[in-house]
């Protein structure tokens, strides 16, 4: 099952409701391996960016609110408010029906999705980008396949979560609208090995959040570094929430 909380997203129930959640907008993060040996740090072993992303999540869990997603840059807040235009086109040239919703949980809390938007009587949804820098805009059409790559985990982590058959990447770029290139579409379907690999990273990277926070909550923290606590075996079920193969449901229209 989900926990669908329905809330504007960027609001303050919105940042309440995914605090300490592992969001499939950071799944790269978390997901993120070293590709070469750097002084402690091995081939696989957790990038710097996945370790920091872990001690975020911990904190968060900690204090019971967002540590640092109050913050809105000038691209955020211009893409919420082209993302309704971006909706509206996407119905208007599919002819599918799009419902809005704040924020998926699975039944955990654990892992969350902001979706942009789930298909009505369909299985899928969409996931909208506005993107404002000139190469990422050219990039949209001149090479698609870096842009959906680019995107990839967060697409995947939607489908995973929600258990969609699809997922729509909707790219709104309207200063191409004079050539008629306003509206980039295009679908992605589920993987089941790709989502397998998803999920069996996520659930490692969740267990060592879960370490993060039982070291923080304990006086012996110093006394581990982020490289010896990767490869500690998990923590008794008394230490953590049980992270398991999730069984989820699409949410109901």
């Amino acid at each position: 099952m989900t926990i669908v909380i329905e809330c504007e997203q960027g609001s303050e129930e919105w940042l309440a409701a995914r605090a300490g959640a592992i969001t499939a907008s950071r799944f790269s993060s978390a997901r993120s391996r070293m590709k070469v040996n750097r002084g402690m740090r091995k081939v696989g072993d957790m990038t710097q960016e996945a370790e920091s992303y872990a001690q975020l999540l911990a904190i968060e869990r900690i204090a019971g609110k967002p540590l640092d997603d109050t913050y809105v840059t000038w691209a955020m807040k211009r893409g919420k408010e082209l993302e309704p235009i971006a909706r509206a086109l996407y119905e208007e040239h599919t002819g599918v029906i799009i419902e809005t919703s704040g924020l998926v949980l699975t039944d955990d809390r654990l892992f969350g999705y902001s979706t942009d938007g789930i298909a009505f009587g369909q299985p899928g949804g969409i996931e909208i980008k506005c993107p404002a820098a000139a190469e990422k805009v050219a990039g949209v059409w001149l090479d698609p396949d870096s842009v959906i790559e680019e995107y990839r985990d967060q697409i995947e982590g939607g489908m995973w979560i929600n258990r969609w058959e699809w997922l729509d990447l909707v790219v709104y770029t309207p200063w191409l609208a004079s050539v008629g290139k306003e509206l980039f579409i295009r679908r992605i379907f589920r993987d089941e090995d790709r989502i397998q690999a998803l999920e069996t990273d996520l659930v490692a990277f969740s267990r060592l959040v879960a370490r993060y926070e039982s070291r923080l909550r304990n006086s012996d923290a110093a006394a581990f570094s982020p490289i010896e606590m990767a490869h500690q075996a998990p923590l008794p079920p008394e230490s953590m929430s049980m992270v398991m193969t999730l069984s989820v449901n699409i949410p109901e229209f």
